[in-house]
């Protein structure tokens, strides 16, 4: 059976599909040949950037397995897939740890001023340094603060993991989840581990009681926030967004940083990616990062090996 791996796969996964017995090609091919090409192989492999809609599965009877390499599945026609009798697989949890430390590694940044003290040290440090200093001389802590989650699956327990061991507070809306168990996640050479039970409550509780927001939401459902959400939230609030681009409406963000509503913004994800708008870009004390989430060593080992491990077992 032959393989096309579009986007990518760590070698781990490249070598397990490869000692099972699959052909595998790793070339990239271009989305708009990817329909003359596609019918050429029994599955495809891909990460964010390919697109896999239903006119691709048409012209493509001989396949027989779409994988995405990584938790949404918003660039794949699921349920027409599916429909026609194909497998469609991801890899939820491999990513889950990298994701919820690129959300806290924002939140650190950003309530320190690190994005504008980094821009500036490269320019100004050695003529400003005492202003610089007295700029970024306000921080606050995150211990003793809340952290609203909306979304609470995999990578949303993960950072409530984390922003518990900071001593933040943390508030969940879900609306698939009533209730959920965190893992106090420790190095494996302790022999204790701690669990606590969270409840879920509405978006709108949420909102009104977050110091901070990050969001861990599947795209593909309209915005989340948009200028009403922006509303109901604390002024100066914190908003990180390692989810999904167009879960949040850019403008009325804009316009809620221009008010003063919200304080603190990092974001992983954009409307469009690459940004058209330089609006966000500019900001200078945004975190800012190019969609990184998942992109740890560890997490695409264990995305490859997660994703060759389900091809094998359905196709071989």
């Amino acid at each position: 059976m032959r393989i096309l791996i579009n986007d990518g796969i760590a070698p781990i996964g490249l070598e397990m599909l490869q000692k099972a017995g699959f052909e595998v090609q790793t070339e990239k091919i271009e989305q708009g040949d990817l329909q003359a090409h596609l019918n050429d192989f029994d599955a495809i492999l891909v990460r964010s950037a390919t697109q896999v809609r239903q006119q691709d599965i048409d012209l493509a009877p001989n396949l027989k397995l779409i994988g995405r390499g990584g938790v949404g599945m918003d660039n794949i026609d699921v349920a027409y897939a599916k429909s026609k009798g194909l497998h469609v697989v991801n890899t939820p949890a491999a990513s889950s740890r990298s994701v919820a430390e690129l959300a806290m590694a924002h939140l650190f940044s950003i309530v320190r001023s690190l994005p504008m003290v980094n821009r500036k040290m490269a320019i100004d440090g050695i003529n400003d340094f005492k202003s610089l200093k007295k700029a970024a001389s306000k921080g606050i802590e995150l211990q003793g603060k809340t952290l609203g989650l909306i979304g609470i699956g995999r990578i949303g327990r993960e950072t409530a993991s984390l922003a518990l061991g900071c001593g933040m507070k943390v508030i969940a809306y879900d609306p698939y989840i009533e209730e959920t168990e965190i893992s106090l996640r420790m190095h494996p050479s302790y022999e204790h581990h701690f669990k606590l039970k969270i409840q879920t409550i509405s978006k709108e509780e949420l909102l009104a009681q977050a110091d901070f927001i990050s969001l861990h939401i599947p795209g593909g459902q309209g915005y989340v926030l948009a200028e009403e959400d922006f509303n109901q939230m604390k002024d100066g609030v914190g908003v990180v967004n390692c989810a999904r681009g167009g879960t949040i409406k850019e403008e009325a963000l804009l316009n809620a940083i221009e008010s003063g509503k919200v304080k603190y913004l990092a974001t992983d994800v954009f409307e469009s990616e690459p940004p058209t708008d330089e609006s966000i870009l500019r900001l200078e004390h945004a975190g800012l990062s190019p969609h990184i989430g998942a992109s740890t060593l560890e997490a695409q080992d264990r995305v490859g090996e997660e994703l060759a491990a389900q091809v094998i077992n359905l196709l071989s």
